[in-house]
């Protein structure tokens, strides 16, 4: 039963991250032209690369580890589920409101509570299996399910919320904010936002996953 639960759980990772490559890669259609984004085309592959060193990674973690340490990942798969909702709430009011200074302080509540549930991982990890070292692989763990979740919502909010601005050259080199067409800038923050979620997330669930389990250590001792 746990065998087929951990089965589950993998196919469902490795779908959502096929979920997002097809998303992604219909965004960034004609392929031809993504060498012509930002750092020679790096802005619209990065995503791509990183989305399947996620599959390559689920199918590692998933296959290598044995009990008590499935049981740790597992966990963290659902709290990482309720942060990665808690990352579409905060991407879907970012998006929504016109107020800077309430979407700033409604972000940092949501984020610190992302973080909370990523420590928590690392926490109950760290607890579970009598060993401090899986609190940053139960972090990170919890981070990545959290990280696919919010680029999907991304890239999801990007293909399917209407079309972006007309532009006759929407591929033209982008070389910053104040340069190129509506259409380029928006597909830029896409990108750089997908990619925010998915490769700085996990460094940053490490982290807080390794500070929380310094409590568990102290805990057992």
């Amino acid at each position: 039963m746990r065998s087929g639960a951990q089965s589950m759980l993998r196919i469902s990772l490795i779908l959502l991250a096929l979920a997002n490559l097809a998303m992604l890669g219909k965004l960034l259609w004609p392929w031809q032209e993504v060498p012509n984004l930002p750092l020679n085309g790096a802005t619209g592959i990065d995503p791509a690369v990183i989305l399947v060193g996620y599959i390559g990674l689920i199918f590692w973690l998933a296959a290598t580890f044995q009990e008590p340490i499935q049981k740790a990942l597992r966990s963290a798969s659902l709290l990482g589920l309720m942060a990665g909702l808690l990352l579409v709430a905060e991407i879907a009011f970012k998006s929504q409101t016109e107020n800077a200074a309430q979407a700033g302080l409604v972000t940092k509540v949501l984020l610190a509570a992302v973080a909370i549930l990523w420590g928590i991982s690392g926490l109950r990890g760290a607890q579970n299996t009598g060993n401090g070292g899986i609190g940053p692989l139960a972090g990170m763990w919890s981070a990545m399910v959290s990280g696919l979740i919010a680029a999907a919502a991304i890239l999801g909010q990007a293909l399917f919320s209407g079309p972006l601005p007309a532009s006759q050259d929407p591929w033209r080199q982008y070389e910053g904010l104040a340069v190129g067409d509506p259409a380029t800038q928006a597909l830029v923050y896409t990108l750089n936002s997908t990619t925010f979620y998915l490769l700085v997330g996990p460094l940053a669930g490490a982290a807080i996953g390794l500070f929380f389990s310094l409590f568990a250590k102290e805990k057992q001792s």
